[in-house]
């Protein structure tokens, strides 16, 4: 087992990959550099290789597809999680780190949008999209999720426990927005240490698409919001149906007060239909909600396991 792996998933990322792990070793010489090549077309791997990192190979695209190789595959103390385009500062590993193994963290989020995000981003719409995200989850998620600084950064440090007990169902860039959800989800100790944000250097281009994962990323909320709180998602939408009937049924119910008539009987039975709806809406929530925490008992349990095999 490594002291501290730093996992760095890589998609043609040849121009900056080797300053990114020179870095990474110079601020962490104890830890094992990990890349993961994710079916690049350049020599991203090849100049990982040669900078002394430990180069393995991703064949199923998608950085959702990356992490759950990198988690599944690499057992240390602590893992650092880095982008390969040099967009974030090593400096700031030795900090993240020590929260994590001095028991303070599961989770340390590297927070760009407290320091220099918005001045160094050049991309349009990832500003406003990065707050839009994190309202999101403020509104569903309550107070706990106020300490949740930045949600898409990519510059993280996880305990084991976190890493052994993270489903990843994502595949693509949507997997920072469900770490986020599943820290506050199962309640496990977060930080955030302000991190320094540099542009990517001239040459070297994003693949996050502005558009298409921003609505990916919005729809995981939703779907995520759905699975862990469905009480409340499934009462919302029962609460909506029955208001709809309602709307339909009192000037029905009016009309059949003021003359004895119901002239609108397909609005009637419409209601009707909206209102079962809701009652089976409420229902699904009630018993889905029993199932939500039962498996958080187990998850539990699951985590005292764990615990006790990584203090073997």
């Amino acid at each position: 087992m490594d002291r501290i792996a730093v996992l760095i998933p890589c998609w043609n990322e040849a121009l900056t990959i080797e300053k990114v792990v020179s870095d990474f070793k110079r601020v962490l010489p104890e830890a094992v550099i990990y890349v993961y090549d994710n079916n690049s077309t350049d020599r991203t791997a090849d100049l990982a290789a040669r900078a002394g990192a430990v180069v393995r190979h991703e064949y199923r695209q998608g950085k959702g597809n990356v992490i759950r190789s990198m988690f599944r595959d690499v057992d240390a103390d602590c893992y650092v999680m880095v982008d390969g385009d040099d967009t974030y500062p090593a400096e700031n590993a030795r900090d993240m780190v020590n929260l994590v193994l001095e028991g303070k963290a599961d989770m340390v989020i590297g927070d760009r949008l407290s320091s220099t995000y918005f001045e160094e981003n050049k991309r349009p719409f990832h500003n406003s999209g990065n707050m839009l995200v994190r309202r999101f989850i403020n509104i569903f998620w309550g107070e706990s999720s106020h300490e949740i600084k930045d949600v898409m950064t990519g510059y993280r440090a996880f305990s084991p426990m976190f890493v052994k007990t993270f489903p990843i169902l994502s595949k693509g860039f949507e997997i920072e927005t469900e770490m986020t959800i599943h820290a506050l989800d199962k309640n496990l100790l977060l930080a955030n240490v302000p991190v320094s944000y540099r542009d990517r250097p001239a040459g070297s281009v994003s693949k996050l698409h502005t558009f298409r994962d921003g609505a990916k990323v919005l729809k995981t909320i939703f779907m995520l919001y759905k699975d862990y709180r469905p009480l409340r998602f499934f009462t919302f939408a029962a609460v909506l149906l029955a208001f709809i009937s309602l709307a339909l049924f009192l000037p029905v119910f009016h009309e059949y007060v003021m003359t004895g008539l119901v002239p609108k009987l397909p609005t009637l039975v419409t209601s009707g239909f909206f209102m079962m709806a809701a009652v089976v809406f409420l229902g699904i929530g009630l018993m889905l909600d029993t199932e939500v925490k039962n498996s958080r008992k187990n998850f539990e349990i699951q985590m005292n396991i764990i615990r006790m095999m990584l203090k073997k």
